[in-house]
């Protein structure tokens, strides 16, 4: 995070805007501590719009993965050796010791520890495999009955495809009117920063749609406005222009 992005989010917190986090990341390690600095007792979303999580007392809204499907893909997992990890609402398991996963936990900013799947206690919120370019082409032309796929990328990792799987109509656009209904704001008066293929489903539904620089394409052709790209400041940038309303 580009450190005037905390100084802007303390501002907009003063002027009275609400601020979440909308992360396709789980609801521990790094992406916590950045919900935590935006927004200590908030609402926040968490693993694609499965987790919607107030930090201040962990209440859940979150929408779980069908056992039987959680059953389908680890049995894809163990016939293809691709790499598949399960998340519940504040842990996650994953029977791969590549040095993808090892990158991957690092990105996370949680401990590398494989474990096999059946360790991993409470529902399953969110599936992802890690692949190839290669193999995501393969993973992603196979039928999903009952899931909702989001595909992304991050800079961290260039040679990796990142395959989100949540219940089929959960999104970041599901978690955002969430969220909103919560506080009581009108989705016309909600802005979403993003950049990935994984917020365009929650940038078509707010009334304010914002790209980072960097942002794929999907993203940039619904943007109402574009900042700064994410190692630049964009964030702080954009809730600026929110307060200048």
């Amino acid at each position: 995070m580009h450190p005037d992005n905390w100084i802007a989010a303390h501002e907009a917190r003063d002027a009275g805007i609400q601020l979440a986090i909308c992360s396709g990341r789980p609801n521990f390690g790094l992406a916590r501590d950045y919900a935590t600095q935006m927004s200590a007792s908030g609402w926040h979303s968490f693993q694609n719009g499965a987790s919607v999580v107030q930090l201040a007392d962990n209440t859940s809204r979150s929408t779980y993965l069908p056992v039987h499907l959680v059953d389908m893909l680890k049995a894809r997992a163990h016939a293809t050796g691709f790499t598949l990890e399960l998340y519940s609402d504040d842990a996650f398991a994953v029977e791969s010791n590549s040095d993808r996963v090892r990158q991957h936990a690092a990105l996370l900013g949680v401990p590398f520890l494989p474990r096999p799947f059946d360790t991993l206690h409470g529902d399953v919120v969110r599936a992802q495999w890690l692949l190839s370019h290669a193999e995501a082409a393969l993973i992603l032309a196979e039928p999903h009955d009952g899931l909702e796929v989001s595909p992304s990328t991050s800079p961290v990792m260039p040679d990796t495809t990142f395959v989100g799987m949540t219940r089929a109509g959960v999104t970041k656009a599901t978690a955002v009117r969430a969220i909103a209904a919560e506080y009581g704001i009108a989705m016309t008066n909600v802005m979403f920063v993003g950049d990935g293929g994984n917020d365009v489903s929650a940038m078509r539904v707010v009334g304010w749609p914002v790209a980072m620089a960097n942002a794929e394409a999907g993203a940039l052709a619904i943007a109402r406005n574009v900042v700064a790209d994410v190692d630049s400041g964009g964030v702080a940038e954009a809730l600026r222009m929110g307060m200048r309303r």
